[in-house]
């Protein structure tokens, strides 16, 4: 496994298709020279169909852009307050494998929420995070991947402290009635910024794939824009 330093960049809010398409420039340019990196990020306001999706989960006409994605899984809900991480890595220079990337993503939201004092866990048939709520399952974490080249982009969905009636929408993730929850309903506060989840987030990530790394704020947009 190459244990390289992690390029990791916090984007802060920015619209979604501007993300990914500097994610897809990224991955199709990178060679195995090029260094990995970590992207946290918040997303505008969107509902994005990933390449599993089908119209009829899309309940209700709707103000929110609807973005066809080339992320696997089905629709979801990408809004403020919600955490995301884009893992851009190179799986085969590594020696991981796509089903242990998606382990390594469950994993670390596992671990943690456990940080505090959340347990939670993930069901063998759909992908994701999930915690119990009066006694019935509720999808905290979202997860979606693009492999291309032995390179992974998009990545896993954090719901933090955001309003979740937009899921209301939709079929969260295919599954009819699927309920959604944040760490917000389990802490009485949430920092805003999300530095300390931040971090945390980051450490449980370096000590995953076995690469270093630190948060850097600096100008996050020129990996964004020509």
């Amino acid at each position: 496994m190459n244990e390289g330093r992690l390029i990791v960049r916090d984007l802060g809010l920015q619209p979604y298709g501007i993300v990914w398409q500097a994610m897809k420039r990224l991955t199709n340019e990178r060679d195995q020279n090029t260094r990995d990196e970590l992207w946290f990020v918040e997303h505008e306001s969107v509902l994005t169909l990933g390449q599993a999706s089908k119209p009829e989960h899309l309940l209700q006409e709707t103000n929110i852009p609807v973005v066809q994605s080339d992320r696997g899984g089905q629709v979801t809900y990408h809004g403020p307050g919600q955490l995301i991480l884009y893992p851009l890595i190179d799986i085969r220079r590594r020696g991981i494998g796509v089903r242990e990337m998606v382990t390594i993503l469950e994993q670390l939201v596992i671990q943690w929420l456990a940080e505090y004092g959340v347990q939670s866990y993930t069901k063998a048939e759909a992908p994701g995070v999930y915690v119990k709520v009066s006694n019935n399952d509720a999808k905290i974490a979202s997860l979606g991947l693009r492999i291309r080249k032995g390179c992974c982009f998009h990545g896993v969905s954090i719901n933090i402290n955001m309003d979740l009636s937009p899921f209301k929408m939709i079929n969260p993730c295919g599954y009819e009635g699927l309920r959604m929850t944040q760490l917000s309903e389990f802490i009485p506060s949430v920092e805003p910024g999300y530095a300390n989840i931040k971090n945390q987030l980051l450490e449980l990530f370096v000590r995953q794939v076995g690469a270093s790394g630190s948060i850097s704020i600096s100008n996050p947009l020129q990996i964004l824009v020509d």
